[in-house]
């Protein structure tokens, strides 16, 4: 990039966040995921990854806390159309499904069709994961919806074992088998602890809405699970707890290796307003980039990360999703 100009307006056909890097020479690998089955509350998030893309060549590239991201070298894969297709082709089952408010005993064909399509995406993350981890570079992924981590998640450990994962999230996700689909977004950490034998502890950020039955499970799992429940860290700010300190414990729970599992609904939904399912409360984005920056300077080795659930609304209405989502997605590619 020596003759790259990183104040000047992104190019039309440059690649995302306007960089004029090739795959070779970028630490940095992003796929987009644009899939967007089981969102139970509202979908969108499938258009996700395009929407990120585009609104990620309006990110100007000097970061206030790590400075020269960009010269990292960061890659977008093209827009997986095969995927997208498998998404609409997919949706219009699980939403029959989802407005019963659960499958029954009838919808056996039914989920059996949606949990293949959804064990076809993941096999697609775990493929390309791997082959990002054999070429010594750092993948990303952006979704589409949060149960598209565990590809990604059972190449990282596979390959590193015993690693950890941070999970930014307003919610658990320890539901087994949410609706009757076993690759529910609300699904994806209970289908990690179950199948992945690799991750040695599930550090979860932001959590402010879930049943007892997750709470339950993580109090089961002992220290396999740390939570970090947003109103216990919201009442340690009012009674005047650094944030600091509160970041410091999250961090400390975490082993060597980390993945990053950032759920954009961990975020204040101020920030997230499209969200398939947005909560009161949550993180605020200098929040959110204090952690970021706190786990970098930790000296843990960041091994992967996702981005799911962003969804950029209607076509007539702002991008703000997308360029919330965009400018968090930068800061995670610092951490590689």
């Amino acid at each position: 990039m020596t003759t790259f100009d990183p104040n000047a307006a992104a190019a039309p056909d440059a690649g995302i966040f306007g960089l004029p890097c090739t795959r070779r020479d970028s630490r940095v690998i992003l796929l987009g995921v644009p899939f967007d089955a089981t969102t139970s509350y509202r979908p969108g998030t499938a258009s996700g990854p395009e929407a990120i893309r585009a609104a990620s060549m309006q990110v100007d590239l000097h970061d206030h806390r790590f400075g020269r991201i960009y010269e990292r070298g960061i890659w977008m894969e093209d827009h997986p159309a095969h995927i997208a297709e498998l998404s609409d082709r997919t949706r219009p089952l699980a939403q029959a499904i989802i407005d019963r408010g659960g499958s029954s005993a009838d919808d056996t064909e039914t989920l059996a069709r949606i949990a293949a399509a959804c064990e076809q995406v993941n096999a697609f993350v775990r493929r390309h994961t791997e082959q990002v981890l054999e070429a010594g570079k750092v993948p990303g992924m952006i979704g589409g919806e949060h149960a598209l981590s565990l590809g990604a998640i059972e190449a990282c450990a596979a390959r590193f074992g015993d690693i950890g994962i941070l999970q930014i999230d307003a919610h658990m996700d320890l539901r087994r088998a949410f609706e009757g689909f076993t690759y529910s977004h609300a699904s994806i950490m209970h289908n990690v602890l179950a199948r992945v034998r690799g991750v040695r502890r599930l550090v979860q950020v932001g959590i402010r809405d879930y049943c007892e039955q997750e709470q339950i499970a993580a109090d089961q799992a002992g220290t396999r699970v740390h939570v970090s429940y947003w109103e216990d860290v919201a009442d340690a700010l009012s009674e005047g707890e650094p944030l600091r300190a509160i970041w410091q414990r999250v961090i400390d729970a975490l082993p060597p290796q980390v993945y990053v599992s950032f759920d954009i609904d961990g975020l204040d939904p101020a920030l997230c307003p499209h969200t398939g399912t947005p909560v009161p409360g949550g993180l605020s984005f200098a929040q959110a980039s204090l952690l970021l920056a706190m786990l970098k300077d930790s000296g843990r080795t960041v091994i992967g990360f996702d981005l799911v659930e962003v969804a950029p609304g209607g076509p007539d209405e702002p991008e703000w999703d997308a360029n919330v989502g965009a400018r968090l997605l930068y800061r995670l590619c610092a951490l590689a």
